[in-house]
């Protein structure tokens, strides 16, 4: 079952990945639409890369790292789409559906940090 689970958050990883490449792509050629669009194609296209990192982990603990790695990648990229919008660099009803995903992922990897940490806790407390 996590195998089927991990398979369809590493093709959603992917999908977030390249629908971000195609909104960099659709971006002003200025200075802003630049500098932004570096900043979310960075952190959007590196929430797929450490989540199969994480699955080359060695320990539950280095597994909960990566995933945390992706956390902090997907809030920076939530941080991105925000300045996009505010700033009229992109449409907000363009950026809705990326925006609304970044969410979703986000919920997904607290919970699997969630999750993961709990039995590390408990063996950390014994």
């Amino acid at each position: 079952m996590f195998s089927d689970f991990g398979g369809e958050l590493k093709r959603r990883t992917a999908a977030f990945a390249l629908a971000t490449i195609r909104l960099c792509t659709a971006l002003p050629r200025t200075a802003v639409g630049r500098v932004l669009g570096d900043q979310v194609l960075r952190s959007a296209t590196s929430v797929g890369a450490n989540y199969r990192e994480a699955f080359r982990a060695r320990s539950d603990a280095e597994f909960v790292a990566k995933m945390g790695d992706c956390l902090r990648e997907l809030e920076e990229t939530a941080y991105w789409f925000e300045l996009l919008a505010d700033s009229g660099t992109a449409e907000a009803e363009q950026l809705k559906p990326l925006r609304q995903e970044c969410d979703e992922l986000i919920a997904i990897f607290v919970s699997i940090i969630k999750r993961k940490r709990a039995p590390l806790r408990s063996a950390h407390n014994s």
